[in-house]
């Protein structure tokens, strides 16, 4: 196992509430099984974790607050993956706020892979690939396909505090501006991919 200082830690976001897929709060998205990628059938945040914990020491999972039975159920697959959950009180404000509660979960870990648990189709080589990128030293990374910039993307311990202070729903793309990413181009549509909408299911 690496010291912690060496250590890659993947942050699943994991927090929405998925409105856009329903807006009457029926289905919780991330339940819904994914139609594509190498966990077809599982899960969308099942088959998302499960690629993720395939390329790092270790899974932090950012949970939205309990909610009903489906966010519990949400909890107990993402454990039985071997994710660690954390809850993000304030996962109604946006995408920052989850990868800053993920991140302050960590310890003083080398790095960090961020992904979207709404993301199925992601190759487990892509993941290893961003992996890698940031044990030779990236500062931040991110995959590419046919020159499109897609998911996951790394980011170096350097970047810790910056990762911290995120909020409101941009994600990290103010930090992604003041340091752009090694891109490294990957043969995988999946890092396109993303359930937004039922028809995406498709």
């Amino acid at each position: 196992m690496a010291s912690e200082a060496a250590r890659i830690v993947g942050v699943l976001l994991a927090a929405g509430r998925g409105a856009r897929f329903d807006p009457y709060g029926a289905r919780l998205k991330l339940l819904e099984p994914a139609t594509r990628g190498p966990h077809r059938g599982e899960p969308l945040a099942v088959a998302a974790a499960r690629t993720l914990r395939g390329a790092v020491d270790e899974v932090v999972a950012v949970v939205a607050p309990p909610n009903g039975v489906p966010q519990e159920q949400l909890r107990r697959l993402l454990a039985a993956e071997g994710c660690t959950t954390v809850e993000n009180a304030r996962a109604d404000e946006g995408q920052g706020t989850s990868i800053a509660c993920g991140v302050a979960a960590t310890g003083a870990v080398a790095s960090w892979v961020i992904a979207l648990a709404d993301m199925p189709a992601i190759a487990p080589a892509t993941v290893l690939a961003v992996a890698d990128n940031l044990r030779s030293g990236a500062v931040t990374v991110a995959p590419t396909y046919r020159g499109q910039r897609g998911h996951p993307v790394g980011f170096a311990r350097a970047l810790r505090q910056e990762l911290l202070a995120l909020s409101g729903d941009t994600g990290a793309r103010e930090v992604l501006v003041r340091h752009p990413p090694r891109l490294i181009e990957v043969n995988d549509p999946g890092v396109l991919y993303d359930v937004d909408v039922t028809e995406d299911l498709g």
